[in-house]
């Protein structure tokens, strides 16, 4: 079917607030790794959904946060410039009656840049007392005048499909940007260095986890169709670097295993993957690391 629509759509919203859970229900697979904690994202990372004659590029951000290292302040600068040159931006806020700093910062640039622009107000599922919906889309309203303000659990998928379909409506006559079957502009590497993060932050407590970066060394196919993975974590101290690695290596046997299940989801093949750990102190305010660790402007 030829593609006669074709857009892209920014998510915007503060730290851990769905962005990427959401990214991955429009897609229907996983391109954006997800945890419960804050900061998960550190780059854009866009999902691509072909459907019928339209073709959506959702781009995911990291969320509007206070930024304490450089690494901080990329994540920061990502998240602002990612709201131009876009045919739509989706604001994904939480069912909390209070407009916080990060959401304001957010509207301002919405109302700047001018393009239609909806309230999806996400873990609505979760509310007891519906009212309390009515008070965020009242509050939020008053705010801005945005093109539609739906509810929605990007969790469950509940209201995801009437969020597709009213963002079709926002997308311009156009040709297709990606091919029909690719859901991701993300390089395999950078797929597998991702999905090997998202098992430290999810196994890993409080700071170790966000001060960790993975580079793919190797990344090769057998002739037995095996995908060979080796990895260098590194880490910002010595006493972290034990902490990864665990008593008899155990918890870094562990971040492996579940990376290399997902690893394997993800290439539809079997993977080889070792891992290592290095120490490189500070590495979050060193700007030639942060470049070298894929984290630099485009």
């Amino acid at each position: 079917m030829e593609i006669k629509k074709s857009g892209i759509i920014t998510i915007v919203g503060r730290p851990n607030v769905g962005k990427s859970t959401l990214t991955n229900a429009f897609v229907g697979e996983k391109v954006a790794i997800v945890t419960n904690k804050p900061q998960t994202t550190r780059n854009r990372i866009c999902g691509i959904r072909t459907r019928g004659e339209s073709q959506f590029v959702f781009v995911d951000t990291p969320g509007l946060h206070k930024a304490r290292t450089r690494l901080g302040d990329f994540m920061v600068n990502v998240a602002r410039e990612s709201v131009a040159d876009v045919d739509a931006v989706l604001l994904l806020v939480e069912p909390i009656p209070n407009i916080g700093d990060p959401e304001r910062q957010l509207i301002d640039r919405i109302k700047a840049l001018g393009c239609p622009s909806v309230l999806a107000i996400n873990k609505s599922d979760a509310l007891e007392r519906k009212e309390k919906l009515l008070e965020v889309i009242q509050l939020y309203s008053q705010e801005h005048q945005f093109n539609a303000v739906v509810p929605i659990s990007a969790r469950t998928g509940q209201g995801v499909d009437e969020l597709l379909d009213l963002l079709e409506g926002f997308l311009p006559e156009g040709p297709q940007l990606f091919p029909e079957d690719m859901t991701s502009d993300q390089p395999e590497r950078q797929m597998m260095s991702e999905i090997l993060r998202e098992k430290m932050l999810l196994c890993l407590d409080k700071e170790i986890p966000h001060g960790t970066a993975v580079e793919i060394t190797k990344f090769s196919e057998r002739e037995d169709e095996v995908v060979e993975v080796e990895a260098t974590i590194y880490c910002e101290k010595n006493s972290h670097k034990g902490i990864i690695i665990g008593k008899g290596g155990g918890m870094l046997k562990k971040v492996s295993t579940l990376a290399r299940q997902d690893m394997e989801k993800f290439m539809g093949a079997k993977v080889y993957l070792q891992t290592w750990v290095k120490v490189k102190e500070n590495w979050r305010d060193n700007p030639a690391a942060i470049q070298n660790f894929g984290y630099m402007k485009e």
